[in-house]
């Protein structure tokens, strides 16, 4: 059955919605009262902002005030101080407005689809008390105080396991147990670590313990990290924490030794058999005709061992 242009739209729009529910369903809902917000077929609430005819999610949220906030949040962002909220306007806040012009659109959304937003905003108010400045120009230098001093924890060589599909990190047992010890009943469902990179972004993992592997381990959060930053094995993550009284724990890496010279490749021919490997281009004490004459000295050497099995045969 064909879909006139009305209904066609009409349904396109019933799939833009995350939630699980028909199109009948949806189409029942009351509006909401807020801008921005609009309600799900399973009771809770979605924020959502448009940006240049494009519809950006917020996330889902259980009231329909917090779904509202997120809006007024990402309205401030994406429209700046004249943008039109649902409540007290964000601009009121210098520390709030420093707080969101010190990370990018698709940073702040992010934190608010995983419902950090407001940690993450304390944190960086905690860090303004510490570092006795103006808040524009705190939140603009990451959040960090240029007097904070850090202490260097551990430094662990990430594994081609630690960036793969798994989604963990392994955190040496000597290290883990001196430096993020797990209290009593936490090690099966483990606990909640917020890191801060150089660039003053706050990363949330999961910190446990594996019984299976008796290894303890970052999950929840360690895939994003890898991919933000480009991590491949061989590289270093480097933690490190802050000696003052909030005890902030900072994550940062450094690419692998070798990077600067890597080792050139080998090129490798299969003849009569035989793997032969090229010299790299440039190698001290060879030349082309060199390299030329090792391998005819192979092929040589395997033509010679084949007419000796002709001939015993």
């Amino acid at each position: 059955m064909e879909l006139s242009c009305g209904e066609e739209s009409s349904s396109l729009d019933s799939k833009v919605s995350p939630e699980n529910g028909s199109e009948s369903e949806s189409r029942k809902l009351s509006s909401s009262r807020f801008k921005g917000v609009v309600p799900q077929p399973n009771g809770r609430w979605g924020a959502q902002i448009y940006e240049k005819h494009r519809r950006i999610w917020l996330g889902t949220f259980n009231e329909e005030e917090a779904a509202a906030r997120a809006y007024d949040t990402a309205a401030q962002k994406f429209r700046g101080r004249d943008a039109v909220t649902n409540f007290k306007a964000v601009s009121e806040d210098e520390m709030e407005v420093a707080f969101l012009m010190a990370h990018s659109k698709d940073e702040i959304v992010d934190m608010l689809r995983k419902h950090t937003y407001h940690d993450e905003l304390q944190q960086s108010r905690k860090n303004f008390v510490a570092g006795k400045k103006s808040p524009f120009l705190f939140a603009l230098s990451g959040g960090r105080s240029p007097d904070d001093c850090r202490e260097q924890l551990f430094e662990k060589t990430v594994t081609p396991s630690d960036v793969g599909k798994l989604n963990r990190l392994v955190i040496p047992k000597q290290q883990a147990e001196k430096h993020f010890p797990l209290q009593n009943g936490a090690n099966s469902k483990g606990v909640l670590l917020n890191f801060e990179d150089t660039g003053g972004k706050v990363w949330r993992f999961r910190y446990s313990y594996w019984n299976s592997s008796q290894s303890y381990v970052l999950t929840k959060g360690w895939s994003r990290f890898v991919k933000e930053k480009d991590l491949r094995a061989g590289d270093i993550v480097c933690f490190q924490r802050s000696t003052g009284q909030e005890k902030q724990l900072f994550i940062d890496w450094k690419p692998r030794n070798n990077v600067g010279n890597p080792v050139p490749a080998m090129q490798m021919v299969r003849l009569f058999g035989v793997n032969i490997f090229e010299a790299p281009a440039g190698d001290s004490g060879s030349c082309g005709g060199g390299k030329r004459m090792r391998e005819m000295e192979v092929l040589g050497l395997e033509c010679s061992k084949k007419h000796r099995i002709i001939n015993a045969l």
